[in-house]
């Protein structure tokens, strides 16, 4: 009878390790499967922020370039009144020059009168630049998430008993943010 007792004791024993090692091997599985997918989401993340900067950056070019091209020629036609003016000689040459003056300042007022299109350049170049500088900024911090996650899921990897469970199940390290060569030089913003 001692025996039976005995015998089922280790092999409640042996049970109760089995499931103690068995519910350690899934929480640990359920552990590194969740880092993974956290590495996977803030990489997609990091895309997000780049698809971005992608997106907005020309449509913002562009349209600085669309108010500065506009303003160019505004102040070319009284730049060339002025030159007109200023090279007459006869009083009909200086009235015809004036009357061109005349005319760009009446258009150059009616567009600051009417805000269409806005004589803004400089307050769009601001834009411009606050957007850039913010855009550069999220994507730094998405890549600080970035690394941190992968730092996070790798040292999860190696570290003991995980890495036995990591090995078993095939996980494998994930490669960390390495910026591109190219990322060493300077961007060029171009107005053309």
């Amino acid at each position: 009878m001692k025996k039976n007792k005995t015998g089922l004791f280790i092999l409640g024993g042996v049970l109760v390790v089995i499931l103690a090692i068995g519910g350690y091997f899934v929480s640990t599985y359920n552990s590194l499967a969740s880092a993974e997918n956290n590495v996977d989401a803030k990489w997609s993340q990091v895309e997000n922020v780049m698809q971005r900067r992608a997106d907005l950056i020309p449509n913002l070019v562009n349209s600085v370039q669309g108010s500065m091209d506009q303003e160019k020629e505004v102040f070319k036609q009284i730049t060339e009144a002025r030159k007109e003016y200023n090279g007459a000689g006869t009083p009909q040459e200086k009235v015809n020059a004036n009357a061109k003056i005349d005319q760009s300042l009446g258009t150059m007022i009616n567009v600051i009168q009417e805000s269409y299109p806005q004589l803004a350049s400089n307050e769009n170049v601001k834009t411009l630049m606050v957007q850039l500088e913010g855009t550069e900024n999220r994507i730094s911090v998405e890549r600080k998430n970035y690394i941190d996650e992968v730092q996070k899921y790798n040292q999860n990897l190696v570290r003991f008993p995980k890495n036995i469970v990591a090995r078993t199940m095939g996980f494998e390290k994930k490669v960390n943010f390495k910026a591109d060569d190219k990322a060493k030089e300077v961007p060029d913003v171009s107005f053309k």
